[in-house]
């Protein structure tokens, strides 16, 4: 049952902002008993009758999220519903965004980089293992935690591939395959490779503003982190 007295969603005590989308906004909770932190991200059910697709968009994105159980992939907690709204009750990743972090620090270790990398390739691994593709892997969609850990969040492009070849054109054009701009058919999973490659490619830039860097050392790390 939803309470909305004192900024209250059933069992959780809503604080600031931590973002506004297109769908809706994300604000950080905190559960009663626990004192735990989550984000809170709060959709709007009026949009729902101006677009229909939204509202599939959104169920499908929540099944989705439901089903995953990995370290490298932010974690649905629970869904709550109200007449006028959907709240979906999420892990929260304190650090924020991948691509904020970088952008803060303008350099990072060769270390550091491969590591960001290696958790971002295992979690993509788990969701294609489970016939998964995410089609919006970027920077702003990868997530840290509090030990700036990986955290894959943002499964609103997620299907389930059950043929490999998908036709929907969606994702960010910057990470996107050649064959999702030339408006061809293509494979969800390799898509999601391509759009890894761009984050590698990031990764690998920021590095190379460190003096210091290393290119046998970072392939050194690569293949034998």
């Amino acid at each position: 049952m939803i309470q909305q007295r004192h900024q209250e969603i059933g069992d959780y005590i809503l604080g600031h902002t931590l973002g506004s989308g297109t769908t809706g906004k994300v604000k950080i909770a905190e559960k009663k008993e626990t004192g735990e932190k989550f984000a809170i991200k709060i959709i709007k059910k009026a949009q729902f009758d101006q677009k229909p697709d939204l509202k599939r968009k959104i169920r499908r994105e929540i099944a989705i999220m439901r089903l995953m159980d990995h370290p490298s992939i932010l974690k649905l907690i629970e869904v709550y519903e109200s007449q006028k709204h959907l709240y979906i009750i999420l892990e929260y990743a304190e650090h924020g965004e991948l691509l904020d972090y970088l952008v803060a620090r303008s350099r990072i270790s060769i270390e550091q980089s491969i590591s960001f990398f290696r958790q971002i390739i295992y979690g993509l691994d788990y969701l294609h293992i489970h016939a998964i593709c995410h089609r919006d892997l970027k920077l702003d969609n990868i997530l840290l935690d509090s030990l700036d850990r990986v955290k894959i969040a943002d499964f609103g492009f997620a299907r389930w591939m059950r043929e490999d070849i998908a036709e929907t054109s969606c994702g960010t054009p910057h990470y996107a395959a050649p064959e999702i701009i030339k408006g061809q058919r293509y494979d969800g999973r390799m898509a999601d490779v391509w759009s890894c490659g761009v984050i590698l490619y990031s990764l690998i830039v920021v590095c190379f503003f460190n003096l210091g860097f290393n290119w046998f050392h970072f392939c050194f790390c690569l293949f034998h982190y």
